[in-house]
C-alpha cells in the first residue's frame, strides 16, 4: 500500500525500543516505544482493569487477594455509600448499599483505599497490603466527629480521616455566629 509507512523495530544497548518509520522517500523518524508496564505509572500497583465488588467470597485468580470491606451509614441524611465513592489505587469501584460485606480481589501489593465525596475530595483513605490468597479486612466507619478505617482486628488503620460534615458544620456556624456578633459588637462601639 503506497500511503502506509514501512515500521521497523529494533532496540538500542541502553535497553529502549524504538520505532523506524519511514514512508518510501519521506524523511525516515525514530519514535521511541513506551513499554505496555509503563504506558501509565501509579504509585500503588500497575495499571489495570478496574475492581469489581461482590457481596459474597468469589475464586481468587492465581497471585490475587481479597479485600473484604464493609461500610456503615454514617449519620447523615443520604447514605454515604450513596453520595460518595470508593477509590481504589486511583480507580473508582461501583459498590452499592452500607452493612454489605463487598469482596474484592486485588493483584498482591501495596493498595491505596479511599472513599471520596461527590466532588472528589477525600473523606477517608489508608493502604492495604494484600497477600496472595489471603483476604484483608476494612471497615470504613463515619461517626459525627471523624471518619476513620479500623482493620479485621480493630485496629485503627485511617491514614487520612477528614472530620466529619456535622463536625465541619458545627466549626463553620461557629465562626459565623462570632464573626456576626463581634463585627455588631464592633460597629455598635464604633458608632458611639
Amino acid at each position: 500500500m503506497a500511503g502506509r509507512p514501512a515500521v521497523t523495530r529494533y532496540a538500542d544497548g541502553a535497553g529502549t525500543s524504538w520505532l523506524f518509520l519511514s514512508n518510501h522517500g519521506d524523511t525516515p523518524q525514530t519514535v521511541p516505544v513506551v513499554p505496555r508496564c509503563c504506558a501509565m505509572t501509579h504509585p500503588f500497583g500497575t495499571p489495570g482493569p478496574v475492581p469489581v465488588a461482590y457481596p459474597h467470597p468469589v475464586p481468587l485468580p492465581a497471585g490475587a487477594g481479597a479485600l473484604v470491606l464493609t461500610v456503615n451509614r454514617g449519620p447523615y441524611v443520604v447514605p454515604v455509600s450513596a453520595s460518595s465513592k470508593l477509590k481504589i489505587d486511583g480507580r473508582e469501584v461501583p459498590i452499592g448499599g452500607e452493612n454489605v460485606t463487598w469482596h474484592i480481589p486485588l493483584p498482591a501489593g501495596t493498595h491505596e483505599v479511599k472513599y471520596t465525596d461527590f466532588m472528589g475530595l477525600p473523606m477517608v483513605r489508608t493502604e492495604v497490603v494484600i497477600q496472595p490468597g489471603a483476604a484483608s479486612h476494612l471497615n470504613f466507619r463515619f461517626g459525627v466527629w471523624r471518619n476513620r478505617v479500623y482493620d479485621g482486628q480493630g485496629a485503627d488503620v485511617t491514614r487520612f480521616g477528614l472530620w466529619s460534615n456535622y463536625l465541619i458544620m458545627l466549626v463553620t456556624l461557629g465562626t459565623m455566629v462570632l464573626v456576626c456578633c463581634g463585627g455588631s459588637a464592633l460597629l455598635s462601639a464604633l458608632g458611639a
